[in-house]
């Protein structure tokens, strides 16, 4: 018997091979039904959360299975899937486990910063048979990654707080992919922490007389998973007594095709940002 493929290893060891017959997949992640869609796969999904919302049209008549986290467990069996994919970080492993014996293939995806999506976008492309679909959009990636490494190297890094949540106000720690995407147009998030280390939260609540928040220079509120809107600019501003503004948390934190559009879109808002502190001056 062959060995498959070492790029069609996903993200807990499991080694896949590409999939000869009529796939039924349900995903429980967002931002990878969207990849799939853009994979031209959307034929195959038959199932989804609820949070899977992208592309809007496409995904209208796309069985509903719950959440990322609470998922039905008899809606997503009852739909016979062959496989099912999964994320590490927003799916709980007793859900995982639970559905192992009743979905042939379970896909388990984690990236951690933007340039793991060059190995997911391999990796789905190559179980579902669209190759070049892949092969398309690794090239986007890289060009995107070019384009934020050339804002980064031209403009001065900026320690940013960025916030996801109110009451507790909290934010990310610096293992996060959010954080990685940040650092590719050389925002550094603070405070320095990692997730794990001496206790420390991925997502931490902070006070506002926090002794870190001496080094930040910008703050960035999220439009997900709390709803910030232009209403809470100035209150954060004042808070921080630093410049403050929205940011698509779409853009931010989605990993997959998403990353494409999110590193360009993060790109012109550094320049933007960039080019508007210089006109105060």
């Amino acid at each position: 018997m062959s060995t498959p493929p070492a790029d069609l290893t996903d993200a807990v060891g499991t080694r896949h091979r590409p999939f000869e017959g009529e796939a039924r997949i349900v995903s429980l992640v967002p931002s990878i039904t969207e990849l799939l869609c853009e994979l031209g796969l959307a034929g195959a999904l038959v199932g989804r959360t609820g949070f899977c919302i992208h592309p809007r049209e496409t995904l209208r008549d796309i069985a509903k299975v719950g959440g990322t986290k609470d998922v039905k467990l008899d809606a997503v069996r009852a739909l016979a899937p062959t496989h099912l994919v999964v994320n590490i970080d927003e799916n709980p492993r007793e859900v995982v486990e639970a559905l192992h014996d009743s979905v042939p293939h379970v896909v388990v995806t984690h990236p951690c910063a933007p340039a793991d999506n060059l190995a997911l976008f391999g990796l789905l492309g190559g179980i579902f048979g669209r190759e070049a679909e892949a092969a398309r959009l690794q090239a986007a990636l890289r060009e995107a990654l070019d384009e934020t490494a050339a804002v980064a190297a031209a403009l001065p890094p900026e320690r940013v707080l960025y916030l996801i949540w109110r009451a507790p106000w909290m934010t990310v720690a610096r293992d996060t992919y959010i954080s990685a995407m940040l650092a590719t147009v050389g925002w550094e998030t603070l405070p320095a922490v990692h997730g794990g280390e001496a206790g420390a939260a991925r997502y931490p609540a902070f006070e506002w007389d926090a002794p870190w928040l001496e080094g930040v220079d910008r703050v960035l509120l999220s439009t997900e998973p709390y709803r910030f809107e232009a209403r809470h600019v100035d209150e954060v501003a004042a808070l921080a007594h630093r410049p403050a503004g929205l940011i698509d948390g779409e853009m931010a934190s989605w990993y997959g095709s998403r990353a494409i559009e999110g590193l360009r879109y993060l790109a012109d808002l550094r320049r933007a940002l960039s080019e508007g502190a210089r006109a105060t001056v």
